[in-house]
């Protein structure tokens, strides 16, 4: 081995000979790949592999699965971070060590509150987001629970559908009595907008204003555009961006008739987008949110001092399940490590167990740490905008910032507030229609409930939330089949060896478990009546599903079918595509929700 100092130039000579390829080079050596996994034809194009790998979103847009050049080419620059348009973050270097770690609160238990809140702070948490009044936190025990937090050190923001104002003023108050000023960040959250949206509120601009005016003199924001709202309610990418922005530009004219200047209305307003466990459209998506931001205020006239949108990312609900939700540790991660990589000024990390109740202190622990890891362990804050210069990311911030500013253009158009919700609301249903078509197919699988589920597991146990958001969960149908799992199981009809039904009754044993449905497999067999033996001994359901090999199919499969149906069999499976005189097949692409209620309901018969 030559000495260690031999190593730079040895290396330097490696990079600049042999790392230089051709885009033809990549397409002939994917190709070879996706043509050995049987994905592509082998008489198909080597440049089909772009269609082949693409995705595409729920807008119609289309993720490459490489960056080139040729993407970027023509796009507009983004600046730099701190600087107009804000593409590239609404600052020039982030506040602190990181992102603003922000823990949410929202359990009416004023004393458990109380400690949770002191043990964040004491762990990691920078900031607090507190859901105050009906539903959350009670608003006269905020000054208690505040009573040990440095508020000129941690932001506090609310969340107060129901009471905006009280709560504003019980903040405001703490503030007053503490003697200094409140932290950056920290906002009386009122959302008129968005409460209406959820229908948790009235559009009450009145009080939003009121609210403006108490937040001016004490320097924070008064008025936030959470995004989220139409988020849980199952919007897309574009709707969300495009919604968020019809809601800041309404707020900007409201403050704006009730005297404040533009740059004061900037100043008072903040964001709030949803992080998904997609991670480049959410990293695109928030880059995009203050590119738009920016052009909507330089049209209102905003002078750049005021231009940054100040963003608050939250990990998706709608993305969580409630079964197996351990899982949602894993979603949560990927979506925090893509909001702080996006340039969200503060992450909010979900508990684990957000969808089942309350969260408690080892939830609160996971979710708290998942962002510590991130900055400290990972370092992933160590770079401002580190998917900049990227060209798959650039062109989807593009894509996604042009989408929704056409979006925003016909929102905008509408007559009146209410027409405007009534369009986005419209445009949302479709938007869950198309999803709900594509987990039901299990194009988008939810892991641990549409795929690998596990039908016997122990759900930890939660307190209720007294008022509970209403969230579209992705989940939400296969989730409620598993509500009431059905009382008798499928028969899986091995056929062979284990080498030759294993893959087919993996596949079908997990289909029918994402419903609530649980089997019973023969194992190994030689033929028709060790197949019918297996049956006799389980005693199990009229219900029966063939598994094995094309082979089997075509040598004994009908034979299997007859037989089956004359000891009692009354609905046939087949798992594969063979014609043996099954009811019904399944395989890959199949309405899984419809095949799993046809099911239960001939189990039931």
């Amino acid at each position: 081995m030559p000495p260690m100092a031999s190593d730079g130039p040895a290396v330097e000579v490696a990079l600049s000979e042999g790392l230089e390829h051709t885009q033809d080079e990549w397409e002939k050596a994917t190709a070879a790949v996706l043509r050995k996994s049987r994905r592509l034809a082998d008489d198909a194009p080597d440049a089909d592999v772009w269609a082949k790998l693409a995705t595409t979103t729920l807008d119609g847009i289309s993720v490459t699965p490489l960056g080139t050049p040729a993407l970027s080419a023509e796009l507009t620059d983004g600046g730099l971070p701190g600087q107009a348009p804000f593409t590239r973050g609404a600052t020039a270097t982030r506040e602190l060590d990181g992102w603003d770690v922000r823990a949410w609160f929202t359990d009416p238990d004023a004393e458990r509150t109380a400690r949770d809140v002191v043990t964040d702070l004491e762990n990691g948490v920078n900031s607090l987001w507190i859901s105050a009044g009906t539903g959350g936190v009670p608003i006269d025990a905020l000054a208690t629970i505040l009573e040990p937090v440095f508020v000129d050190l941690a932001a506090v923001t609310l969340d107060a559908p129901f009471e905006p104002l009280e709560a504003a003023r019980a903040l405001a108050a703490v503030i007053a009595d503490k003697g200094v000023d409140a932290a950056p960040g920290t906002s009386f959250g009122a959302d008129p907008v968005g409460a209406a949206f959820r229908g948790r509120g009235v559009v009450d601009f009145e009080a939003a204003v009121e609210i403006a005016r108490l937040a001016q003199p004490l320097g924070v924001r008064a008025l936030t555009v959470d995004a989220t709202a139409v988020h849980d309610a199952g919007a897309s990418d574009v709707q969300e961006l495009a919604y968020s922005l019809a809601t800041g530009a309404q707020y900007l004219r409201t403050l704006g008739e009730a005297g404040f200047s533009v740059d004061e209305a900037a100043a008072l307003i903040d964001f709030r987008y949803a992080a998904t466990d997609e991670q480049f459209p959410t990293i695109a998506k928030l880059r995009a949110a203050r590119r738009l931001w920016n052009r909507v205020v330089e049209l209102s006239g905003v002078t750049t001092a005021a231009a940054g949108q100040m963003q608050h990312a939250v990990t998706s609900r709608p993305m969580m399940a409630s079964y197996d939700p351990y899982v949602n540790m894993l979603r949560t991660t990927v979506a925090a490590f893509a909001a702080g990589v996006g340039g969200a000024a503060a992450v909010t990390v979900l508990p684990f167990d957000e969808p089942l109740g309350l969260p408690e202190p080892f939830s609160r622990r996971i979710a708290r740490n998942t962002s510590s890891l991130l900055i400290s362990e990972s370092h992933v804050a160590e770079v401002t905008d580190p998917a900049g210069g990227s060209h798959a990311v650039e062109k989807l911030t593009d894509d996604l910032a042009r989408a929704a500013w056409a979006l925003f253009g016909e929102i905008d158009a509408t007559s009146s507030l209410e027409a405007a919700l009534d369009l986005v609301r419209t445009r949302v249903e479709a938007t869950v229609s198309e999803r709900a078509l594509a987990i039901a197919r299990r194009r988008r699988p939810i892991t641990g409930v549409s795929e690998f589920p596990n039908l016997h597991e122990d759900l930890p146990e939660r307190r209720p939330y007294d008022r509970p958001l209403e969230v579209h969960r992705y989940a939400g149908e296969f989730e409620a089949l598993r509500a009431t799992p059905a009382s008798t199981p499928v028969f899986l009809a091995s056929m062979g060896t284990i080498a030759a039904f294993t893959a087919r009754s993996t596949f079908a044993a997990n289909l029918l478990a994402a419903g609530g449905v649980d089997t019973v497999v023969a194992g190994p067999t030689e033929g028709v009546d060790d197949v019918l033996a297996a049956h006799r001994e389980a005693g199990t359901s009229a219900v029966v599903c063939l598994v094995g090999n094309d082979v089997a199919y075509q040598e004994w499969g009908s034979e299997l079918v007859t037989a089956l149906r004359g000891a009692g069999a009354t609905y046939v499976v087949l798992a594969g595509k063979a014609d043996v005189g099954a009811d019904t097949t399944i395989a890959m692409g199949v309405d899984a929700l419809a095949f799993l209620r046809s099911i239960r309901e001939e189990l039931t018969a």
